[in-house]
């Protein structure tokens, strides 16, 4: 009991810390709901029966420690030159605030903590750490107008993105990797539309909610255990690997529906440059997806026979297919209510 009541007020302090960053009019506002947000986050990593999530909150502890210096001291840079009319080059420090945000939300090329630290975290922590911590530092990077470095970052994650997933077999690993890939979409996005980006991250977090949501039900960590798990019940193991693809972003599944906003913002600005390297990219991703789904799409499919019979069907299972039906056919609802008014 203990452990669930402290979970939710250190959820709320999360919660109200993100909402002080957002809402505050200035750096100094922002980086004290940046720090509330951290501090709140530490004690959901740490979890007393493992010791990979021990080093995991250090890990985290120490890159956004460091990262929160640099913008404190960046902050504190800028209201000397606001203030005191010092000789302080103010693009200078607005690239020291940015990388310190790009360091904060995991994005290339500061992204090295971030596939580590996964590693040792559960299923629903990884979740908010891919979800709502970028929340925070992606609404100050938009306050920025620092084009040319946001553009290296996009270039950077949508490669790093791909071409890290690759030879993943963990796949906490792989959704980290695919994040990166991700982040690299929405600070696309966030160069040229606020709603954009909006939109991208609402449907990203859904997405990686419904998998994250399979993958913790199950206690699925690698990939050799969704080939020998869903013997039983195919509508299950379609499901999930339709979920990858619909993550991965390929046209007929919901996960498109964003990648298709950006390309037309991205075209309409006439970034075309940019957005072959991140189509390419994403091609990347889907071909490691579709690496996965492959073998469990194939009719000649060998199974083992030995598995044990499990009882798949349960409420959470049927709150799981509920949102894979919305994952898969959110595409065409929403063509049809564009289209019919």
């Amino acid at each position: 009991m203990f452990n669930n009541s402290s979970k939710i007020l250190f959820i709320t302090i999360m919660i109200i810390g993100t909402l002080i960053t957002v809402t505050s009019n200035s750096w100094l506002g922002a980086w004290m709901g940046l720090e509330i947000n951290l501090l709140s986050f530490i004690p959901l990593l740490s979890d007393n029966n493992n010791l990979m999530s021990t080093e995991a909150s250090l890990k985290y502890f120490l890159t956004q420690a460091l990262a929160s210096t640099v913008l404190l001291f960046s902050s504190i840079l800028l209201m000397l030159k606001n203030n005191l009319n010092n000789e302080i080059n103010e693009s200078f420090t607005s690239m020291i605030i940015m990388s310190a945000l790009l360091l904060k939300s995991g994005a290339a090329p500061f992204h090295f903590w971030f596939p580590n630290m996964m590693e040792g975290l559960t299923w629903m922590n990884a979740l908010m750490l891919m979800t709502w911590q970028k929340i925070a530092p992606l609404m100050l990077i938009s306050y920025l107008n620092i084009k040319y470095l946001l553009l290296i970052s996009v270039i950077l994650s949508v490669i790093i993105g791909a071409i890290g997933g690759l030879n993943q077999t963990s796949l906490r690993k792989l959704m980290a990797f695919s994040s990166i890939n991700h982040l690299g979409w929405m600070l696309s996005s966030l160069m040229f539309s606020e709603s954009i980006w909006l939109i991208y991250f609402f449907f990203y977090s859904f997405l990686s909610f419904v998998l994250t949501f399979m993958f913790n039900i199950f206690k699925l960590f690698h990939l050799n255990q969704l080939f020998s798990w869903f013997v039983n019940s195919k509508i299950l193991k379609f499901t999930l690997f339709m979920n990858f693809l619909s993550l991965g972003g390929l046209p007929p599944f919901l996960g498109f529906l964003p990648k298709w906003l950006v390309i037309q913002q991205l075209t309409l600005c006439n970034q075309y440059f940019l957005l072959t390297l991140m189509m390419m990219s994403t091609l990347i991703t889907l071909f490691f997806y579709l690496r996965i789904c492959y073998s469990a799409f194939m009719m000649n499919y060998f199974e083992n026979n030995w598995i044990m019979k499990m009882n798949m069907i349960s409420n959470n299972t049927n709150m799981y297919l509920i949102m894979t039906f919305f994952s898969i056919f959110g595409l065409f609802m929403i063509s049809l209510f564009y289209f019919m008014f």
